[in-house]
């Protein structure tokens, strides 16, 4: 059993949780997972299954997007509304002070990650030392939001819905807590839903009990999409049958033969059989086809 699962990570649940539950379900201990999400959120979720945990750690770096639902006025100790309320303030936003500050959270941001995040520092998750009470200083991170769009905000509640595309490493509560700050009145995240990873849907997920009614059913490996779905946006090289095999025995195969110009190391291949199967990753070096990631 190899692929990917897209599974709709349900609230409650960490994304380890996802991975164990699913390892009990599809009894197998080859499991793992890309773009984790914090218990109180929920959507897409890439599990892999099999030999595709080979692409865990390889995966091409892809934007994320999100609901986020929020309320002004508070601030808590893990930015959202499952921490302890640390101040109030009185709210006089109206929807348009909102989106006036929307362009200073857009485009490419220094962002300090929150206590409450798997982050390290000098060896220590920054969520272990504030479960301790204690606030270290973090180093600001560079990230990316591509789009930060007012869907919703009811002056009468203080609650409101963002949209947002971000790269990976993105602390969406922490863009709301920010976002509070700079209206003087606090903000919280109350829900998350992520609704876009390394370019899979929301629509085209699947619940845990859906996998498990398929196990049940002998059919849960129908659920699995192929691997090479998240190297898609990678250029692709097919061989015929005599370098497949060649390929395969790890014999070095000359790039001009393939048609292959390419100089640069760190351009990743998608590679084929001649049977038109994914095989894995490769790089040119030395004018040669170099093994990068083996799948098949």
């Amino acid at each position: 059993m190899n692929g990917i699962l897209c599974i709709n990570k349900p609230q409650g649940f960490t994304s380890f949780d996802v991975v164990a539950k699913l390892r009990g379900i599809l009894k197998t201990k080859k499991i793992g997972h890309a773009g984790t999400l914090d218990p109180m959120a929920t959507g897409v979720l890439p599990v892999f299954v099999g030999n595709a945990t080979k692409a865990c750690d390889i995966m091409p770096d892809s934007s994320k997007a999100y609901r986020a639902s929020f309320k002004l006025g508070e601030q808590t100790d893990t930015q959202d509304s499952s921490g302890t309320v640390l101040k109030s303030f009185e709210v006089n936003c109206t929807a348009s002070d909102i989106e006036k500050l929307l362009p200073e959270f857009t485009g490419d941001i220094m962002q300090v990650p929150p206590m409450y995040s798997a982050v390290s520092v000098n060896g220590k998750r920054l969520y272990e030392l504030a479960r301790q009470g204690i606030e270290v200083e973090r180093e600001p991170r560079q990230i990316t939001v591509f789009s930060l769009v007012l869907e919703e905000y009811s002056e009468e509640t203080k609650e409101g819905v963002f949209y947002i595309e971000c790269s990976k490493g993105t602390y969406i509560r922490t863009i709301i807590h920010d976002i509070g700050i700079k209206l003087g009145c606090g903000g919280i995240m109350t829900a998350l839903v992520r609704t876009v990873s390394n370019g899979f849907e929301l629509s085209g997920t699947v619940t845990l009990d859906e996998v498990q009614k398929l196990a049940d059913e002998g059919k849960a490996e129908s659920l699995l999409l192929p691997v090479e779905r998240v190297f898609e946006e990678l250029p692709a090289i097919y061989l015929n049958a005599n370098d497949t095999k060649l390929y395969r025995n790890g014999v070095k195969l000359y790039t001009k033969k393939l048609g292959v110009n390419q100089k640069d190391e760190s351009v990743r291949y998608r590679v084929f059989s001649d049977e038109k199967t994914f095989i894995g990753l490769a790089f040119v070096k030395d004018d040669c086809l170099r093994v990068f990631k083996n799948f098949a």
